[in-house]
């Protein structure tokens, strides 16, 4: 069962698609978090989803919000894919220990092996304050998203 609004959003620390650190305590009290959970890099729905929120970067990467992507994937898997689709902003890797942070919020599929499509907003405080869980095969609405931003 994915992590409940108004809860405190569980820390942790991944690796980019470029190798560098990320904490996602570094954003309490300076941006909103936008957090991206997908199966895997170079499927179909995925690479769909992420091309979705790339080409509306400006709204989920800014002064007030940072967009955190997370797979199970390794860190040069997700390189390789973040240059394919020219994706500009953090792919995190949750591969070890495999599915650590999907299994932190709730979104980690045992008998897949990878997260599903779950997504959640966080306030500058780490507080969920919005979320959708959407199995493997079906894709999220980008505008859900942004409406939840703008509502913070």
């Amino acid at each position: 069962m994915a992590i409940e609004i108004g809860a405190e959003a569980p820390d942790f620390e991944l690796r980019d698609n470029h190798g560098r650190t990320v904490r996602l305590s570094s954003f309490r009290g300076a941006k909103n978090v936008l957090l991206f959970f997908y199966p895997f890099a170079f499927t179909g729905v995925c690479t769909g989803e992420l091309r979705a929120l790339r080409d509306r970067l400006d709204e989920f990467v800014n002064d007030d919000t940072q967009l955190l992507a997370v797979s199970n994937d390794s860190i040069h898997t997700l390189r390789v894919f973040g240059e394919q689709e020219d994706l500009e902003f953090p792919l995190l890797s949750d591969f070890w220990p495999h599915g650590a942070v999907s299994r932190a919020y709730g979104v980690f599929d045992e008998d897949k092996g990878c997260a599903v499509r779950g997504t959640f907003v966080l306030d500058r405080a780490g507080v969920v304050r919005w979320s959708v869980v959407n199995a493997l095969p079906d894709a999220r609405d980008t505008d859900e998203y942004a409406k939840a931003l703008a509502a913070l």
